[in-house]
């Protein structure tokens, strides 16, 4: 399904009968890869899944966009298609952050939150983002005068060094600075919905450690941790996880 959202057009899918649940990715990643999950799901709820702009089917917003933008984004979208009854959002990685974004600001609107292997903890990384800067740039310079592929295997080469994201989605360079400088743990204090966490307990990406410092902000959280789960865990482990979240659910 498609639907045009403050003149950007957006790419969705809705499934199921029953309280609506919205399904948010993380960055780099589409709806379509919820397919599993939203399968479930809807034996019993409704099924939500938003391409996020910039992603999978959706148009890339016209500047550089942040938690608090996507955020917005999502209550003109749930708007436009009349779903603002929502009773959870179960967001992955970055569409955890903004989800969290989104209920703290009452951008979003729901009962229940789960967060998959939920990124947002963002204060202990102040020198490696500087680090990325510099890095980003640099490798800029040394490599313009070179032809584009081996410009874009070097400039890889240089994002992987330092544990970056930008290159999964390059056009959108900007925006991923503003997003991983947005730190969402005084957000989460905001939320007093009851809150599951899922966490990997091999997960590099957004490790352990986060998951525990968003259950000490959040006033109603659980933590649950996914023995042999990296960060994909809702693939890795997808018996357990959804077994946890449909508890949770009901």
């Amino acid at each position: 399904m498609q639907v045009m959202v403050n003149g950007m057009l957006v790419n969705y899918s809705l499934s199921g009968k029953g309280p609506l649940v919205l399904l948010l990715h993380g960055w780099g990643d589409e709806a379509k890869n919820w397919s599993r999950v939203a399968q479930r799901l809807a034996k019993h709820h409704k099924v939500l899944i938003p391409d996020l702009p910039g992603f999978g089917g959706t148009a890339a917003p016209s500047k550089a966009w942040g938690l608090s933008e996507y955020a917005t984004f999502l209550k003109d979208f749930l708007q436009k298609i009349d779903a603002s009854e929502t009773y959870a959002v179960i967001g992955h990685s970055n569409g955890g952050a903004i989800a969290v974004r989104g209920l703290a600001k009452g951008t979003i609107r729901a009962d229940r939150l789960v967060l998959l292997a939920s990124a947002g903890v963002r204060n202990e990384y102040k020198g490696r983002k500087k680090a990325l800067r510099m890095v980003a740039k640099a490798g800029k310079g040394l490599t313009k005068p070179l032809p584009s592929k081996v410009t874009n295997r070097l400039r890889r080469r240089l994002y992987t060094t330092i544990g970056s994201d930008m290159f999964v989605a390059e056009h959108l360079q900007e925006t991923f600075k503003k997003v991983v400088s947005d730190d969402i743990q005084q957000d989460a204090k905001k939320v007093a919905i009851p809150a599951l966490l899922l966490y990997g307990d091999k997960d590099v990406a957004t490790p352990l450690r986060y998951g525990r410092k968003l259950q000490f902000c959040l006033p109603n959280a659980r933590l649950e941790v996914i023995a042999n789960a990296e960060h994909f865990l809702h693939q890795d482990q997808f018996e357990i996880v959804m077994n946890q979240v449909e508890e949770f659910l009901q």
